[in-house]
């Protein structure tokens, strides 16, 4: 990867880790773990429209509901497919590209009331109970899970990964009124492969699919005027994912001030790495991706989920009840979370609706 405005890097460690996430964000694993954590979200927003009071100012829209359950049939059908290698799954049409373009649309219109949303934007934090919802459907989204899509928005775009910081740096995780987990990479990273010779010019079809990167071909030339022999190729810029029948995008070139944007040009692709996972119909252990996050270390301590007794679980794990020394409790997300039984002062049971701290989650 070749240097350009700070942030791409040649450094073989930042490769490492961008080629590891790649592989990780088009798992069947982590495609899985989207399914059912959305499932969870799906059936706790369908009991908040059944059950909250229709003239509270938390009740939440019906209008969502069949879109959010379209949303789990995309999962379940593109699950089908990518347990038997079928990586068209991302293509437009096709159900992971479409539950992700209907996922940005019920994140945008989760709680449309004018005190809280202003065209599709969060202007100020949800009420508690919306949040605990708003927390659960984010629980399902990953930072980068649309690398694979196929031409995001328009004909001839630019490769959406230009830069490793889009994937590495934590203040890309983090947003106005949420944050995404930031990955936890295992304490061994696999090398990167030398890379083959299957190279794409932009606009040209993608042959397989796989992790590819943008090259420059250099030739030798004779008394400097006739290109001759094999073209060296050198690493220019950034891994991307793309599937077998997209096509290649261009690349942010320079900033041109007369039309206030930047060029988009061509270069040339080459694979580094082909997708024959799954192919077999055997998923193999990728627990890799998803090691444990320790909490109360890695972020500071507002940012540890909290819930209060009675409200719904937001994330699948063990809670602890604050200012009480208690074992933590399991709790599984979408569900109710407890009270606290403790003996007063005669060694009667009595009930305390604790706030809960998220210690350690599935």
């Amino acid at each position: 990867m070749s240097e350009n405005v700070g942030n791409r890097s040649k450094d073989a460690y930042t490769r490492r880790r961008v080629f590891w996430l790649l592989k990780r964000l088009t798992s069947y694993s982590l495609w899985k773990r989207k399914r059912d954590d959305w499932e969870r979200f799906a059936l706790a927003y369908e009991e908040a429209v059944k059950t909250w009071p229709p003239e509270s100012e938390e009740q939440m829209p019906a209008d969502n509901l069949p879109r959010i359950f379209e949303i789990l049939s995309c999962y379940n059908a593109g699950l089908v497919d990518l347990k038997k290698g079928n990586r068209s799954v991302w293509l437009n049409g096709r159900p992971f590209s479409n539950a992700l373009r209907a996922y940005w649309v019920v994140s945008a219109y989760l709680y449309p009331l004018a005190d809280y949303w202003e065209r599709g934007i969060q202007e100020a934090p949800y009420p508690p109970k919306v949040e605990v919802l708003n927390r659960m459907m984010r629980s399902s989204e990953y930072r980068g899970e649309e690398a694979p899509l196929e031409d995001l928005d328009f004909e001839g775009e630019t490769a959406l990964i230009e830069s490793p910081g889009w994937l590495l740096d934590p203040s890309a995780y983090r947003f106005t009124f949420y944050t995404l987990q930031y990955p936890v990479f295992p304490d061994s990273l696999p090398e990167v492969p030398a890379g083959t010779n299957t190279i794409v010019r932009s606009g040209g079809v993608i042959p397989k699919d796989g992790i590819w990167e943008p090259v420059k071909l250099k030739r030798e030339k004779v008394l400097g005027l006739i290109a001759v022999g094999e073209p060296e190729i050198i690493s220019d810029g950034c891994f991307n994912y793309f599937v077998k029948g997209a096509k290649a995008p261009k690349v942010t070139g320079a900033y041109r001030e007369s039309i206030d944007r930047f060029d988009a040009d061509d270069t040339y692709w080459r694979l580094v790495w082909e997708d024959d996972r799954y192919k077999d119909g055997v998923i193999p252990d990728e627990s890799d991706y998803f090691l444990e996050t320790k909490l109360a270390v890695e972020h500071d301590e507002a940012e540890v989920p909290v819930a209060r007794a009675h409200e719904l679980c937001p994330i699948s794990g063990w809670w602890e009840a604050v200012n009480h020394e208690r074992p933590p409790v399991h709790v599984l997300a979408g569900t109710i979370m407890p009270d606290l039984s403790v003996r007063d002062a005669k060694g009667e049971m009595i009930s305390h609706l604790v706030t809960w701290r998220l210690s350690r989650r599935d």
